[in-house]
């Protein structure tokens, strides 16, 4: 029987050991509630509890002012998509930077409604391996969307572009990476199943002035609002899912030592992973911009289709997983986590560079 592999993958990804362990120890009986989390309530003072214990955690790391909502939604970053130019469009003029696949995704569902969205810098002139520089942006426009991190590219912005109209930021996959300034931003949202928890749950964070905006004849669970009058409860929350971003927010706060530390954690980990690949000779080499690396995902490509072939085969062998790259660009990838450990990283060089020495 295989035991637990270390976890590359990009999403669904690495939790905490500690958190699963502490998920089996409650899962048949949340704190001698008699019930799982699964079979609570979600109007039960328990789960008040867990959600509000949530709310209040993110809200001490992220350092939010009272005037910002935080909100637990369903639907993926992709309901996201769809979801802020439908609430957030006062004069249907959205501005986007594109930066890949999710930003092109966005735009897209801007287009669907008829919004035609303002595309104000891109990257897509070089296959989107560069976070675009002195952006230009109008101040005639609603917001401009940003996605922090591109996963399948590999890049990230390191500081937020200058704009006058609100920030939405996509920030599944980079969200609690680091220390953030939320106040340049009317909303950031994140799916959870990268750096948060288990798939299922989406977080919202959102200002006030933004909720502002919201139509009132839009339908009722497409409406922020509906959300931030009900502390998220207005239906059936993802329950588990929630607990389980509890849970992580907990061993990121008190575990971690909180943002400024998992950055310093996750700096170290990428700086090793990335030293690596480019001292090896070409034998691998980083497909992103030195100055746009994500310090969330590591993509990379060796001399060929087969031998990547090989060398993710071989690496799950040696307890490797999820290090192939996107379906839709091939290659390799490591995505390197807040969860990740430091050990895992070193496991993954070690074996780069014994593969490189039977196949260099």
């Amino acid at each position: 029987m295989r035991g637990r592999l270390f976890n590359f993958n990009p999403g669904p990804s690495a939790l905490p050991q500690k958190v699963l362990e502490k998920v089996q120890a409650e899962l048949m009986n949340y704190r001698e509630n008699g019930l799982s989390v699964m079979e609570m309530s979600h109007r039960s003072p328990s789960f008040d509890d867990i959600i509000d214990t949530a709310i209040a955690r993110l809200r001490r790391m992220l350092k939010l002012p009272d005037h910002y909502s935080v909100l637990f939604l369903q639907g993926g970053a992709s309901m996201q998509f769809a979801m802020v130019p439908m609430n957030l469009c006062l004069q249907k003029k959205p501005a986007y930077i594109n930066t890949g696949t999710w930003s092109t995704k966005a735009i897209n569902e801007a287009n669907i409604q008829g919004l035609n969205p303002i595309v104000v810098a891109s990257s897509e002139d070089k296959d989107f391996t560069y976070i675009p520089a002195d952006v230009e942006v109008p101040d005639a426009i609603d917001f401009l969307h940003v996605t922090s991190n591109n996963t399948i590219k590999g890049t990230q912005w390191h500081a937020w572009p200058v704009c006058n109209a609100p920030l939405v930021v996509d920030m599944s996959s980079d969200i609690l990476s680091r220390p953030m300034d939320i106040l340049p931003c009317g909303m950031v949202y994140a799916g959870a199943q990268k750096n948060l928890g288990p798939s299922g749950v989406t977080l919202v964070i959102i200002r006030e002035d933004m909720l502002d905006r919201v139509p009132e004849d839009l339908p009722t669970m497409f409406r922020y609002t509906t959300y931030a009058q009900k502390n998220s409860l207005y239906n059936t929350p993802p329950t588990f899912a929630i607990y389980v971003v509890g849970l992580v927010l907990q061993w990121l706060e008190e575990d971690m030592g909180g943002l400024e530390e998992i950055e310093r954690y996750n700096q170290k980990k990428a700086k090793v992973l990335y030293d690596f690949i480019d001292q090896a000779d070409g034998f691998y080499r980083a497909t992103a911009k030195k100055d746009s690396r994500s310090l969330m995902n590591v993509t990379f490509r060796l001399k060929d289709q087969d031998l990547e072939d090989q060398f993710v085969k071989e690496g799950l062998e040696n307890g490797l997983g999820g290090l192939k790259g996107h379906k839709s660009v091939g290659g390799c990838r490591a995505s390197i986590y807040n969860a990740v450990p430091q050990e895992a990283v070193t496991a993954l060089v070690d074996f780069m560079a014994d593969f490189m020495k039977r196949y260099g």
